[in-house]
């Protein structure tokens, strides 16, 4: 009979997709002993439909696929894009929990939002689906509102590493620098469909 896997769940626009999140997967995979943990493109965000452009989902999950190409442990979840519409991590989490043998789900998030999830659609259910994985760093607060909530909850500590996606979107649009900030598999991906540059480059 084969044993349910531990999956860490680290979902997000990716736009792009650098270092910071993957050394948040890393981090999570290794201090909580997880099987891997999916790196899950969002198709149409709704926290984030009408505030800006999104590039094409097929083009943020392919940046993805170039940068965790060779790493253990991580791999690329297309589930919200095959599924289309705007995507709700309940309904992911949901499918993933389909599986056989069911996993154990691990729902990564970064501290920041965590003090915001009820807000969050149907939460309540995501809280019944996944043990919650807060990404802190060093020195940053706790997130308030989750001690008496009936959430589970794991904390994980990862280097304070403080990159934008707005601020490298500048950078592949301006033609600068990207080394370091996104694996290179990535940044030749980036460079070779001309994501960031409307055009221009």
């Amino acid at each position: 009979m084969a044993m349910a896997q531990r999956v860490g769940v680290l979902g997000g626009t990716f736009d792009p997709i650098h270092v910071g999140h993957l050394v948040a997967a890393v981090n999570c995979r290794d201090a909580l002993n997880l099987d891997r943990v999916v790196l899950m493109v969002a198709n149409e965000p709704w926290q984030k439909v009408g505030s800006r452009s999104l590039s094409p989902p097929l083009d943020r999950l392919a940046l993805v696929e170039a940068c965790v190409d060779g790493v253990e442990g991580l791999e690329v979840g297309r589930t919200e894009i095959d599924r289309g519409g705007p995507s709700y991590t309940v309904d992911t989490l949901r499918e993933l929990r389909r599986a056989d043998p069911m996993p154990d789900l691990y729902l990564i998030v970064g501290w920041d939002v965590a003090s915001s999830l009820e807000s969050w659609d149907r939460w309540q259910e995501i809280r019944d689906l996944a043990c919650l994985v807060v990404v802190n760093r060093p020195g940053s607060p706790s997130p308030s509102g989750l001690d008496d909530s009936g959430w589970r909850v794991e904390t994980v500590e990862v280097p304070n590493l403080e990159i934008s996606s707005t601020d490298l979107r500048e950078r592949a649009r301006d033609g600068r620098p990207l080394d370091y900030l996104i694996p290179a598999k990535g940044v030749e991906l980036l460079r070779r469909r001309g994501m960031y540059c409307g055009g221009g480059c």
